[in-house]
This record gives C-alpha cells, structure tokens and sequence, in this order.
C-alpha cells in the first residue's frame, strides 16, 4: 500500500504538490513535485562515511532530463539519454549554488542531489521545481543542512514582475531571472536582461525573494511535520593543540606573504613559507597534515580579509572600487573573421568570431521549446593560463557556465536574424587567469564582433564584484574588479555584464548565508560605474562595428520567395537545389517561411544562384526573358532549361527569322542562349530564340 503525504501551496499563481514518502525508500530524503503536468522527482543521499584522506565537501548535483518527459525519442544511433545537455548542466549548477554553503562546514561525507524531470509541460519548465525539490529533499532528509532556500524565476513583463513566466510572458519579457534565498537573504542571483536598469534589477530580486520567503515558510512546514532526524555526523575539525601550534609558529610567515603587493613574490614567499611549516611539523604531527593544510588555509584566508576590513588595502595595493589596468588589441588574427584580445591586469582572453550561413546553427535537443541557436559563445580555460603544466580536458561545467554567462550578455545586442543573416560563434580562450575570466570573456567577445563587423546595437562590458564580510563588527566591504585570491578568500562573486544603458546579465554566488538589500543596491551601483569605465577603455581599440566584414567570411544575401514554391526549388530528394549549389558553388538554406539565405564570398556566384532561385520561385509571364541551356532536340524545336528542372520549348519556326529546314542548323544540346516568353498553356512555355552565345 503507498504510504505518502501531499502537501499543496500556491507559486505565481498556480498550484504546487509535493508528495513525500511514496517512492525511492531508499533515499535519505525525496519528494516528487507537481505543477500542472510538469513533475520533477528529487532524491538525495549520503555515504556512511568521509573517504579517506579527502579534504574537502564532495557535494554532488545532476539534474536528469529524460526525453520521454515531452514525449521524444531520443537521437543518435543509441536512442538513449547520453551526455548532459549543456541545459541539463547549467541548471545543475543553479542547484547546487545556493545549496552549498548551507552544509555545515566540516562535513566531508559524499552528498549526492539528483533531480530528475519525468514530465514536462513546457509552459512550465522543470528547472524551478528541481530548485525546490532539492531543498524539501534536504529538509525532509536526516542530512544535516542549514536551509531550506526557496527559488523562483522572474520575468519583467509589460512593466510587471511576473513569477515563473509561462511561454507567452517568457516570448515578452525583458528579463529573466532565476533566483534562490534563504528567508532572511538572497543565495544566488542568474539573470539574462535586455538593457535593464540596476533599479529594474534590484526591484526584481527583492519581488522574488518576497515569493521565496513563503516558498522557504512552506518547506519549513513539510519538514516541521514528517522531517527526518538530523544524522549526528562527525565534522572534520582540526585539533585544538595542532590549531595553536601552527598558528603560533606560522602567523609571522603568514603576515610576511602578504606584505609586498606583488603576486609573484608573494607566491615566492607562499611556497617557502608553506614548505618551512610543513617541514617543521612533519615529526610534531606526522598524521595532520590535511588538518595543519585546512588551518593554513583559514590563515592565509583571515590574513587577506583583515587587510582589506581594517585597512581598506587590497592584495595588489588596489583601493576598494578601483579597476585594474586595461589595455586591448583587436584584429590581430588575419585569417579569423574578427579577432580581439582583453587584458585587465594579468587576466587576458584572446577572443574569435566566426560567421556562417544560418545552416551552422546549433541544433538543440532538450525538455523546452528552443530548437535552434543562433549565436554561441564557447569559454576554455587552458591549464597554462594559471602557469599548471597539466593535461588539456574537455570543458567541465566551469567552463560551459562562464561561456553560457558570456553569451547571455551578448544576445541582446546582436542584430536580428533579418538584419543579419549569419550564425555567430565566439570562441575566448583565456590565456592567462587572475580572477574575473568569464568577464574578461564578454569584453573580448564584444571587441571581437565588432572586429568582424557584426553591427551589434551596443558594446558590452562585463565587471566581477566582490564582498568581505567583517567578523567582529560584522561590516560589509564591496570589491570592484576581484582578482583570484580576492575570489578565493572572499564572500561573494557578483559578475553584472551590461551596456552603457542598462544590465544584459547577472551571475551571483555567495558563500555565507545570503546578502541584504543594502548590500544588492550597493554591489550594482558600484559595478555599473566600473564597467562604464572598461567600456570607455575598450572603445579606445575600436570605437565601432568594422563597417565591412573579413575578406575570408562569407558574404549572405537574403530574399524571400512564396512558401508554396520551396517544394520546386528543392525538388524530389533535393535534386533542384543540390544542381543549384553544385553549379554555383555556394551554401542555400530555405526557411519554412519562404527566406532564402544564400552564402558565398563570391558576389557573382551569390547573384547568380539568386537568378537560379527566383527563375525557379517566378512562374514565367509573357516577356519575360531567361538564359538557358539546349537539353532536347526533336523534329519541330529544341526545349530549353531556363530554370534548374524546368525547360520551355522553342519551336523550330520561331529559331529564325528565315525558313529553318532543320533544328540542328541553329542550334545544337548544350548550347547556352536567350530566350523570351511568347505563350503560356498549362504550366507549359514557349520561347522566341534572342540569341545563341
């Protein structure tokens, strides 16, 4: 017999169930979450024990798209599910964020989050319900956690905030904003904006936290009633008389490291310093060194955080709101379509633009609606960018984050499909790392469109803020620009991404418990004024889009032909357009709506396929003038291809003016001539011969 317990609640307007108890007995906690015909079933686990010798929270998220969740099979020779989307993964990654630092610190035991989407109305997308399902999951589970977070996406519609958008409202918002918080503060921010204002933003954080504030009043219901009892796990703390040891022999040579502003003396000084300690207790603890590893950690972290709290001095000397130096270079590769190079202090993207025929776009294969995309945006990180002699891998989830955060900054700028008939790929390579790549990427993703002449409607910038937290008084300290270590040791890391008029993209992690309004309002003021002052220094390499594009990108024309003509213009098994392309030699892609895109970096070519195209798309009328090839000869005239698989008649008495005994005499198969339209019957034509070439 099933033995569960439904609890009902109302987000955005529309009905939540959450059903506990009915299935996966083995998990540590689970809940299956409806919402319309949308169902998400979330379990969580943990292992008996720490590994051993692990030395830091093995936390681990999968959110499982199941295509049979919108009634698809899948592709590909399997036809099974394979890798993750790069959807799949990103909402992973909003799962896992607000939900990390709310585990108590010390536990080591391996924490495994899988939200898998069995059904998906796709007016209302998964996403949101695996945010939610993770934390009841939690909550309810006897894992320790410090939660639950609540989560909500916000859309900003004919001026209204709206809560989970459906389709409609998604098609026309300016924004979309996926958010999580605790009760008391907001946990993690992920925006896409088309140019809104920091106060826009602002009053869209705090309208969903107020949706996640009763979310979080729900869980804590759930929990209250049917929650498991914590688990009573023993968190890795290091010993007391190790703790005061190492910091009674090692604070001087902490306080030493950081003393110069200079960040490859100071790792001079770090190694020394870090193998003189370890030296000195490897016979006083010879079993700690992962506990004398985890109090340096929290020295060099407590050493970095006083400097900026009590003296207001950064790492590299920097005040509080200064940016570090910029300079950038453009146009450096001759044979790419545009090339740039983004330097801000020794973080450095080296950033390519590619365009290609609409063809190129990528094809998607997901839960949703999105079936192509048109721009793509691709982030590596090489392990010489941080001076590692490691092996290069595939990109992880780091890297398909920061690439679908540059391309969310992006997208609002480029020009329309219309306007701008090309697919567009940028590609940064970062090619040397201190802090703020994914940023540095969006600047030299701009510089590079520009290069390649892509008339974007603004420049965008992209700034990381950063946040120390005071532990005695308590007071918050903003960071603009943050290098590495400032990341590394810091509170929060506040990427915005936006023009000179308004925020195209947001990306917030925090790794205490949430931030307040006054510290929101303050973080986007202070990154709006530093990324004017990037745009100002960016615009100095290139103040405008190139008004022509790269000799070696394809040049695309566009034109439009009635849909009921496609059908001819392809012809049976594509027989038409391939004899099209094979003659001209250029790329035709036709969309449902009758746009022919056709790409070449032959002018000459592009017109003439165009020719091919219309000769095909127009039925003829009498006047009309064609030029064609001779494919038949019989008796009483000779037939003429005037478009690719269609061909007119010239008979033999209109060849000449004079008497013609026979057909051959004017003309022979394969001689190139013009012609005009004389009579039309039933779809067949006659010709008048103008001239033999």
């Amino acid at each position: 017999m099933k033995n569960s317990k439904v609890f009902t609640t109302t987000i955005g307007g529309r009905e939540m169930s959450v059903e506990i108890g009915g299935y996966c007995s083995h998990s540590n906690g689970e809940c299956l979450i409806r919402c319309g015909d949308t169902v998400v079933l979330t379990n969580v686990t943990i292992s008996k024990s720490a590994r051993d010798g692990i030395d830091y929270f093995p936390l681990g998220v999968d959110f499982e798209e199941k295509m049979y969740a919108v009634g698809r099979i899948p592709g590909g020779f399997k036809k099974r599910e394979g890798r993750p989307s790069d959807k799949a993964i990103l909402t992973s990654r909003l799962i896992d964020r607000p939900l990390r630092p709310l585990f108590p610190k010390g536990l080591f035991n391996d924490v495994a989050i899988v939200a898998t989407a069995l059904s998906v109305d796709t007016n209302i997308p998964p996403e949101v319900f695996a945010m939610i399902g993770s934390s009841v999951a939690l909550s309810v589970s006897d894992i320790p956690f410090n939660g639950p977070t609540g989560s909500v996406v916000v859309g900003l519609v004919d001026g209204k905030y709206v809560i989970n958008p459906d389709t409609s409202e998604r098609e026309k918002s300016r924004m979309h904003l996926a958010l999580s918080g605790t009760k008391d503060a907001i946990m993690m921010v992920e925006a896409g904006a088309y140019e809104v204002s920091e106060d826009e933003m602002l009053k869209a954080i705090l309208f969903g936290h107020e949706e996640i504030k009763k979310i979080v009043k729900f869980i804590e219901k759930v929990a209250k009633e049917i929650g498991k009892k914590k688990k009573d796990i023993e968190l890795k703390v290091a010993p007391k008389d190790v703790e005061k040891a190492v910091h009674k022999y090692a604070q001087t040579k902490i306080n030493h490291m950081f003393a110069t502003y200079d960040r490859a003396e100071r790792e001079v000084r770090e190694d020394e310093a870090m193998k003189d300690i370890f030296d000195h207790f490897a016979e006083i603890y010879p079993n700690n060194k992962n506990d004398i590893a985890d109090i340096l950690y929290a020295m060099k972290k407590e050493a970095v955080r006083a400097m900026i709290a009590d003296k207001g001095v950064r790492p590299d000397g920097r005040k509080l709101t200064q940016v570090r130096d910029i300079w950038c270079e453009v146009g450096l590769l001759p044979r790419v379509h545009g090339s740039a190079v983004f330097t801000r202090g020794q973080t450095q993207a080296l950033t390519t633009a590619t365009l290609g025929s609409i063809s190129e776009v990528q094809k998607l294969e997901g839960l949703d609606d999105d079936v192509f995309k048109r721009y793509m945006h691709h982030y590596n990180m090489p392990p010489y960018s941080t001076g590692e002699a490691k092996a290069m891998r595939s990109p992880g989830r780091r890297e398909i984050g920061h690439g679908a955060l540059a391309e969310r900054a992006l997208e609002p700028v480029l020009p329309s499909e219309e306007c701008f008939p090309y697919a567009i790929r940028t590609v940064s390579e970062v090619i040397s790392s201190n802090g703020s790549t994914s940023q540095a990427s969006v600047c030299g993703s701009t510089l590079s469109l520009m290069d390649a002449g892509v008339p974007i409607k603004a420049p965008v910038a992209g700034i990381a803020m950063g946040l120390i937290q005071d532990e005695v008084n308590k007071k918050l300290h903003i960071l603009t620009d943050i290098q590495g270590i400032e990341d590394f040791f810091g509170d929060m890391d506040f990427k915005v991404a936006g023009t000179k008029d308004g925020i195209t993209a947001i990306q917030m992690d925090i790794k205490i418990k949430g931030i307040n309004e006054e510290v929101l309002r303050g973080a986007l003021e202070q990154a709006r004024v530093g990324r004017l002052h990037i745009l100002n220094e960016m615009l100095k390499a290139l103040p405008a889009p190139r008004t022509e594009l790269s000799k070696y990108a394809p040049k695309v024309i566009s034109f439009s032909i009635d849909p009921d003509k496609i059908r001819e213009v392809i012809g049976s098994g594509g027989k038409v357009i391939n004899k099209i392309i094979d003659e001209t030699g250029v790329k035709i892609d036709i969309s449902d709506d009758g746009t022919v895109f056709i790409a070449t970096a032959d002018p000459d070519k592009a017109s003439l396929a165009k020719a091919m195209v219309l000769s095909i798309a127009c039925d003829p009328e009498i006047g009309d003038e064609f030029e064609g090839n001779v494919v038949r000869i019989l008796t009483f005239g000779a037939f003429v291809e005037y478009a690719p698989g269609k061909d007119g008649m010239i008979h033999i008495s209109k060849l000449s003016k004079d008497r013609v005994e026979k057909v051959e005499d004017v003309v022979n198969i394969g001689d190139r001539v013009r012609v005009r339209v004389i009579k039309l019957d039933k779809g067949k034509v006659d010709f008048k011969l103008l001239e033999k070439f």
